[in-house]
């Protein structure tokens, strides 16, 4: 394997840990149930503004809640150009790094696992959770990450190309196909569906979807798998692949020596040709944008929101250095696997212990509307009071 010119030692970016602690953030607040408040006031365009942003789309489409698990991803690639070049700084062989390379994926796949499993208290045969779908790719983009950059968007090409063809020579789901099985409900279909070329991605009625009830059927179950509910599959982690490779190449132009305006066009330019290529794709029916089985098209286009993320922060960050500002976030990303493992585990055991102690009266003060909103931002300061206290005695979770 032919490896790319030696990296300068690592250097910490303040803007990294930023982007990943604004993508935790919203992640934590989950907690504050804005959809809670804009369904108790139905009247309120701001609440149903908010509720819509913390909220997935049904199937097409993008809410700043979608890009959270884009964002996630395509940050594990923007930070591997910095990892091997802080191991090769201390030495390692290509040999050791890929010991820890697979290492690291075998333990993300665990711990996705692990979280899956927790809520239902039983290990539960799923492999779409975020950090399970990062591990099952994660050892490819750490072999791109030695390749020069031709071979990264060739590879990015494609994964792309091939996953497209492959949903679309799969054929759609006919007039005669029972949904109902799959867990689609026809009033669903009739309001979130789509038609034409694009059913080859209706949900639970694709190829991931096909795979799922072969694969995920193999292993014990209280019940038959028949589909997800929300439309997910174990295949996403293919196309994910592509949103990592884009994190990689981010990753590239961070660490050369092109000036940091010129870095920020970049980011700009790249972060319009995905959103234009994404939407195109799905304006003209060739593919839709639908985040739940990460389509090739949704790859583009969630890449460029994150391209154009980055460089806000980037710029917030690293060239008007606001790092005082941003310091709430950065304590948050510096230390993410705590931040969602937190946020996974212990968000209901919060809200019914604060329930318990104080009662529901104390949280009325601004009317019943808003006591799961007090609840909420009260536990999610408790979240960043825990991640301050393990910043402060330099504790950080890492795989």
């Amino acid at each position: 394997m032919s490896a790319t010119p030696q990296l300068r030692p690592f250097s910490r970016l303040a803007s990294i840990d930023t982007y990943r602690g604004f993508v935790m953030f919203l992640m934590m607040a989950e907690v504050l149930r804005l959809c809670t408040v804009s369904a108790a006031l139905p009247d309120s365009g701001f609440w149903r503004f908010l509720c819509h942003h913390q909220s997935h789309v049904q199937w097409v489409g993008c809410s700043l809640h979608d890009l959270i698990q884009p964002s996630f991803s395509f940050l594990v690639g923007v930070a591997l150009p910095f990892s091997i070049a802080n191991r090769r700084a201390r030495g390692q062989t290509f040999g050791t790094m890929s010991r820890h390379a697979a290492a690291r994926a075998l333990i993300l796949i665990l711990l996705g696992l692990f979280l899956n499993s927790s809520h239902p208290r039983r290990v539960t045969w799923e492999f779409q959770d975020t950090l399970t779908q990062i591990g099952l790719g994660y050892g490819f983009v750490f072999l791109l990450g030695f390749r020069p950059a031709r071979d990264t968007w060739i590879a990015l090409g494609v994964i792309l190309a091939s996953y497209w063809l492959a949903f679309a020579l799969y054929p759609a789901p006919g007039p005669n196909f029972d949904y109902a099985q799959a867990g689609v409900s026809p009033s669903w279909l009739k309001e979130y569906g789509v038609s034409g070329f694009a059913a080859h991605w209706q949900k639970n009625s694709h190829l991931a979807w096909a795979f799922d009830t072969w694969f995920l059927n193999l292993f014990p179950r209280q019940a038959p798998f028949t589909g997800y509910s929300n439309g997910l599959a174990t295949l996403n982690f293919i196309p994910l692949v592509g949103t990592m490779i884009l994190g990689l190449v981010a990753g590239r132009v961070l660490r050369d020596d092109r000036p940091p305006w010129e870095k920020v066009h970049w980011f700009a330019v790249a972060g319009g040709i995905g959103l234009t290529g994404g939407w195109l794709l799905g304006a003209l029916g060739v593919c839709p944008v639908a985040k739940p089985i990460w389509t090739p098209s949704w790859v583009l286009y969630s890449g460029g929101w994150c391209f154009l993320l980055l460089a806000v922060f980037y710029v917030l960050v690293d060239i008007w250095d606001q790092k005082k500002l941003m310091f709430p976030l950065i304590v948050i990303g510096m230390n993410s696997i705590a931040a969602y493992c937190i946020a996974h585990l212990y968000s209901a055991f919060a809200f019914n212990s604060l329930r318990r102690i104080f009662g529901w009266e104390a949280f009325r003060l601004f009317g019943d509307a808003f006591e799961h909103l007090i609840y909420g931002a009260v536990i999610l300061l408790g979240y960043w009071a825990v991640l301050f206290v393990m910043y402060r005695r330099k504790v950080f979770l890492r795989i």
